[in-house]
């Protein structure tokens, strides 16, 4: 009998024991938990005043309002060179769609990776039903791409989506483009770094070829019944400047982009013809084009082969800015720079 009853007495201690332990476990389980609840309502917490944290901008784009409520997340770059300043601010994982890739001849080295990331919108000029379809909430694009034929901002505002205009025919507006975008995106650290970098690499190019007489150049877009050129208010004109050249259709200040008849060409015989290398026809097309045109074919320019090849994007507003010089003043001084 005592046996007995010595067993079941530890047979119940054991018992009790048991179910201590489990009560433990559970209340220890359901502290975590409570924890772990905490946690994400602190975690949620953080982000919705992350997302009311943005402070509304009004900015001028050249003369029209833009105002940013929220921080976008969805924008459409229409125009290889808006693109490729969005990579090189950083920017790349907001873009969902581009256009313009007809006006490309890709991007430079350094951005590659990044630009095959960013899916395609349109080969050419954005349509309205791709942009209106897109679910994009921000617009940065070439102003041809606008108005007339193109896109209706009106529209696209009563869509939810803002649109802001890549327009600049100066350095300094260019700038306050990058800086905009700064403040819009709040990389404004960023993009003024962009700027300063930029702005130290043409300083360096001007030094360079400070003393030097101006090249007379012929921008050379296209042929046909002329040569569609650059006018005096292009951007282009404008790097063409800062690279020790000077566009000799400039006094042209009506029209960006005109065609000019070849005996305008002859008669101002430039020194060097910058070739706009995009699509079609090739690059080498062009120039042979130039060579066996019974008139372009008399300017000595042509005869010596002083030709400057150029990617369209190049020439656009954008980030190419330093880039564009430096290749443009080693071709128009390769004596200074080779």
């Amino acid at each position: 009998m005592k046996k007995r009853w010595i067993g079941g007495f530890i047979m119940i201690a054991l018992i009790g024991l048991l179910l201590a332990g489990c009560g433990t476990a559970d209340q220890e389980t359901g502290e975590t938990e409570e924890a772990e609840g905490t946690g994400s309502q602190e975690e949620t917490g953080t982000a919705e005043e992350a997302a009311t944290d943005f402070e509304a901008l009004t900015l001028d784009n050249y003369g029209r309002e833009v105002t940013v409520t929220e921080k976008p997340t969805k924008v459409l770059t229409l125009g290889p060179n808006t693109t490729e300043l969005f990579i090189a601010l950083g920017l790349t994982d907001y873009v969902i769609g581009n256009s313009l890739k007809n006006h490309s001849r890709g991007p430079l080295p350094e951005y590659e990776e990044e630009y095959a990331k960013i899916p395609e919108l349109t080969y050419g000029s954005a349509t309205r039903e791709a942009v209106t379809t897109s679910g994009a909430d921000f617009i940065y694009g070439i102003d041809w791409e606008f108005g007339g034929e193109g896109l209706d901002v009106d529209e696209l505002a009563g869509l939810g989506m803002t649109t802001y205009m890549n327009s600049a025919t100066s350095l300094e507006e260019m700038y306050q483009e990058i800086r905009d975008i700064g403040k819009i995106f709040e990389i404004e650290e960023a993009a003024e770094a962009y700027v300063a970098d930029q702005e130290a690499r043409i300083a360096a190019v001007e030094e360079t070829i400070s003393g030097e007489e101006p090249v007379k150049v012929l921008v050379y877009d296209s042929g046909g019944d002329g040569v569609f050129t650059a006018g005096g208010t292009n951007f282009e004109t404008l790097l063409i400047e800062y690279a020790g050249g000077r566009n000799v259709f400039d006094d042209i200040t009506d029209q960006q982009w005109t065609t000019v008849s070849y005996e305008e060409v002859l008669a101002r015989d430039p020194d060097v013809i910058v070739v706009h290398d995009y699509d079609s026809p090739s690059l080498e097309q062009k120039i042979e084009d130039i060579k066996n045109d019974p008139a372009l074919s008399q300017l000595e320019a042509v005869q010596n082969e002083r030709f400057v090849a150029i990617t369209l994007e190049s020439v656009l507003p954008g980030n190419r800015m330093a880039y564009t010089v430096e290749t443009l003043a080693q071709g128009f001084y390769p004596n200074l720079f080779n």
